[in-house]
């Protein structure tokens, strides 16, 4: 899986990935305030396009590097994670979804709070993860 497409760029305090949403609705993908590093809501969206329809562990594998690309580019890594936040459209994808992020985080052991919602920006969208990172 390869992020090259997003091309991500720290400006002061705010880190930018070029995503479409980014753009359209004005907010960073990431702001760093001290040793805190906090991701926007991340989703499958690489180079504009919704990846991997259908299948929610995929997605979140993929929204989950997104976000992890944000804490990099905030000077943290994936250990400094504390937080993570997922929102499902369908019930039946909080499995494949918590799987991801078990796969993902095992070791790190984050807060967790998963919500189902009614819906998110695009259809084809399955989850969308937010992820706080601190500085110990």
């Amino acid at each position: 899986m390869s992020l090259s497409g997003v091309g991500m760029e720290s400006t002061g305090y705010r880190v930018f990935s070029g995503g479409v949403w980014e753009e359209k609705y004005g907010y960073a993908r990431a702001v760093v305030v001290g040793g805190r590093v906090i991701v926007s809501g991340c989703t499958a969206t690489v180079d504009g396009e919704v990846r991997h329809i259908g299948d929610a562990y995929r997605q979140s594998l993929t929204a989950i590097e997104i976000a992890l690309e944000a804490v990099m580019m905030g000077g943290l890594t994936r250990e400094d994670v504390v937080m993570v936040r997922y929102y499902v459209v369908e019930h039946r994808d909080f499995d494949p979804v918590g799987r991801a992020i078990h796969d993902i985080f095992h070791k790190v052991r984050p807060a967790c709070t998963g919500v189902r919602v009614a819906g998110l920006v695009d259809p084809r969208m399955l989850v969308e993860i937010e992820i706080e990172a601190l500085r110990a």
